[in-house]
């Protein structure tokens, strides 16, 4: 009987422990706590350094594409076909390098 007649007479300061521990917990590790902000963090700079890396990579393809279209490049075109099908004249010597 006397553990009820003490909660409920500090039923407010046991209330307000509850609700301080809850706050803070979840502050730190709830699912928007402090832990998950920092993994969320470095997660976004993964995928941006990710979409930086595609995004180069897609101009380069598409500049090769603007030198294959409508205006052929005839000095791309020449580089392509003597890299990709190893052609050359009868007075030229092909090294490959790779």
């Amino acid at each position: 009987m006397k553990i009820f007649k003490i909660l409920k007479s500090k039923k407010i300061f046991f209330f307000q422990v509850f609700l301080t521990l809850y706050v803070t917990i979840n502050l730190i590790g709830g699912e928007r706590g402090l832990i998950s902000y920092f993994e969320k963090k470095t997660y976004e700079k993964k995928l941006s350094t990710k979409y930086l890396n595609i995004k180069n990579k897609l101009e380069i393809i598409e500049h090769k594409n603007k030198l294959l279209s409508k205006n052929i490049n005839l000095d791309y075109l020449d580089i392509l076909y003597r890299s990709k099908l190893k052609f050359g004249t009868k007075d030229e010597i092909l090294i490959k390098l790779k």
